[in-house]
């Protein structure tokens, strides 16, 4: 029983549907594998997917399928039944390409579809010796089995066509074989066992612990290497999962500039590194310009242009408040990308986290995405929050918007917002504003808030009437100033009644902006009469900044402003950008008023000492896969009979077209050296 069972065991691993099957899944499981982009940090996959889906695809290990123990699984049992396949099959298809069937008997020969008879005037021995000759001219072997009424010439062409089932099995073991080599198997199994454990991203290589770090030793990684320029690094991070491992390289990689070169948008169009390489045993070292596509190899290790970030750029900075009562309170702070910097004044306790910072902002320009807010009801237009700095994704015209740097403010409680700050203005709506785009958390987009030009091209106007429309000390004057301007000849208590009102309405607008102002609306008026009353305080609104504008101009020793339709234009949007300024979540502004760059380069290094094995294995794959479509197996028999009757066969391994024109060929030729008689013009068809 057990025998039987081994054996059916053998037959299942060693047959060529379970490997067609195994096949198939390493299919499906390198599609995967390709629309899932592997060995991603594991907060991308959860934004990417959701906390449903994530924990569901990393069970079934699609963030990393090619090193998966059930990917694994399939490839050794692939290795096992194309192995098996080969052991089964070795015998009997030796046999059979050593075989010439000489023994095949006359009754199967005139089964053969390709068969056709004649007579022979030579004497039998004659004859036989010109079978055999023709034979040999023609690339067959042959042999000759003797009978007591016949002899039968067998011979055969083309058996290495049987030689391709042997290379391509060969080739689909060798390249699974090259695939596990390459894999990180044997670092699973460290880790399985507790030799090696992964750790957190984000810290100094000195803290990284040694149970996070890999000889040189370890014979096959995939990393990345970051390189500032002016400095040098001998580690390859290892992505694995959740966490990291640092490889130990056998040189250090320091890089002396980096190269980029851009398209007229600002997209780079070339980037290379001008690297010096510096064996660590030796100590010698040698000069090289990376560039994309173009690896260099040493020390079996292949390295190659990836990618570029930032290398520490410095960055001068000018931070305004935002805080109710500190009217254009400015501190300029001096920081460099990575830098973790304390940021705290009055009111507030911050710490900044400089994190990116780009020289060219290659984004899509669009008009502004509020325009069909605009169009709307009045209501839905000051309910208006921060927008989007982007349109729909079919109206893209790729821009470079100018240096730009991202950053995040953590506060007390360890809170913390992502902001992205643009140094050059964008044209939005025929008036320029400076974008500083915000967000909670790396999976959402940043929502953009536009703080309007004056027309001498400064910022400052703005944070000034910011400081004084959200100043509580202020109001009583704005509110008065516009009572006075709006009703110059009317009665004190006309104009006492007046400033409530406009005091109320700044009061409430200096809560949370339009939105206090739209619920104010909303509790308080009829429904039929809020688009009314919604623009008699919006009218309020735009007067009572306009006062402040006008306090503003005085303050700075500047004439009043004269109302026009460009000044207008910047009345709305300075309002717009008032409210939104309460939803920023930031107790400052900082600008970027200079940096001086500093790049880095990204490469990639890799050591694979399964590619030697995977290029034999397609080269071997090629080699079967010729053998078994251009080398034709084919047989041919003749039986010279004792009474002068010559019977000709031939079978192939692929019935085609051409296999009857051969056939037809040999019978003439056949017929012509063994019937002097015959006459080449009527050849003998095959039946």
């Amino acid at each position: 029983m057990q025998r039987g069972t081994a054996r059916d065991l053998f037959e299942l691993l060693s047959s060529m549907r379970f490997a067609i099957s195994l096949l198939t899944a390493l299919g499906i499981a390198s599609i995967i594998g390709t629309v899932v982009q592997q060995n991603e940090p594991f907060n991308a996959y959860l934004n990417q997917f959701g906390p449903f889906w994530f924990p569901v695809f990393e069970t079934l290990g699609l963030y990393s399928v090619y090193s998966a123990p059930w990917f694994l699984v399939i490839l050794a049992f692939l290795v096992l039944s194309t192995s098996l396949c080969i052991v089964r099959q070795t015998a009997p298809m030796l046999r059979e390409m050593r075989s010439f069937r000489e023994r095949a008997r006359e009754v199967s020969l005139r089964q053969f579809a390709h068969r056709s008879e004649f007579s022979c005037s030579l004497h039998a021995d004659d004859a036989l010796a010109r079978i055999e000759d023709y034979a040999r001219a023609n690339g067959f072997a042959a042999r000759t089995d003797r009978r007591p009424d016949a002899v039968l010439v067998a011979a055969r062409q083309g058996s290495l066509s049987r030689s391709g089932y042997f290379l391509a099995h060969g080739a689909i073991v060798l390249i699974c074989v090259g695939g596990l080599l390459d894999g990180d198997l044997p670092l699973r199994a460290q880790l399985a066992f507790g030799a090696k454990s992964s750790t957190s991203a984000g810290q100094l290589i000195a803290d990284i612990p040694e149970s996070s770090r890999l000889p040189e030793s370890n014979w096959s990684f995939r990393g990345n290497v970051f390189v500032p320029e002016g400095r040098s690094n001998r580690y390859a991070v290892l992505r694995l999962d959740d966490g990291i491992l640092l490889q130990t390289l056998p040189f250090s990689i320091a890089l002396e500039k980096f190269h980029i070169e851009h398209y007229d948008n600002g997209s780079p169009s070339r980037f290379a590194s001008d690297l010096t390489i510096t064996d660590v045993e030796t100590g010698q070292s040698f000069s090289h310009t990376l560039e994309v596509n173009r690896p260099l190899f040493h020390h079996g290790i292949a390295i190659y242009q990836s990618g570029f970030e930032d290398g520490g750029s410095s960055l001068r900075l000018r931070a305004h408040s935002l805080l109710p009562g500190h009217p254009a309170r400015q501190q300029d702070i001096a920081g460099a990308i990575g830098d973790v910097l304390p940021l705290s004044d009055k009111g507030y306790a911050h710490t900044l986290e400089l994190t990116e910072f780009r020289a060219f902002t290659v984004e899509d320009v669009v008009p502004d995405p509020d325009q069909e807010a605009r169009q709307g009801s009045v209501l839905t237009q000051v309910q208006r929050q921060l927008g989007s700095g982007a349109g729909a994704p079919a109206d893209k015209a790729m821009r470079n918007l100018g240096p730009s740097f991202v950053f995040r403010l953590r506060d007390e409680a360890g809170q913390a917002r992502e902001f992205h700050n643009y140094m050059m203005p964008v044209e939005r709506d025929g008036a320029w504003v400076v974008l500083s785009g915000v967000r909670d958390s790396a999976a959402e987009e940043f929502a953009y808030l536009r703080l309007p030009l004056d027309e001498d091209g400064r910022l400052e106007t703005w944070f000034s009437l910011h400081g004084l429309v959200f100043d509580p000390a202020r109001h009583e004057q704005i509110a008065s100033r516009f009572a006075e301007r709006s009703l110059p000849g009317a009665d004190e208590a006309t104009r006492t009644r007046l400033t409530a009102t406009a005091r109320h309405v700044l009061d409430l607008f200096a809560e949370r902006g339009y939105e206090t102002v739209a619920r104010f609306i909303e509790t308080t008026v009829p429904s039929d009469e809020r688009e009314r009353a919604l623009d008699l305080f919006l009218k309020i609104l735009n007067g009572l900044v306009w006062e402040a504008w006008a306090i503003q101009h005085e303050q700075s020793g500047r004439e009043a402003p004269i109302l026009d339709e460009a000044r207008a234009r910047y009345l709305s949007n300075a309002t717009t950008a008032l409210s939104d300024s309460l939803l920023y979540g930031a107790p400052l502004y900082l600008q970027l008023l200079d940096f001086t760059q500093r790049q880095a380069t990204v490469l990639q290094v890799t050591r694979s000492p399964g590619k030697a094995v995977v290029y034999a294995g397609f080269l071997l794959l090629i080699l079967g896969i010729f053998a078994m479509l251009y080398i034709r197996e084919r047989r041919l028999f003749v039986l010279l009979k004792n009474n002068g009757d010559v019977l000709v066969a031939l079978s192939s391994n692929r019935r085609t077209v051409d296999v009857d024109e051969h056939f037809g060929r040999h019978v003439d030729a056949l017929r012509l050296i063994l019937d002097p008689a015959f006459a080449p013009d009527t050849p003998a068809m095959p039946r």
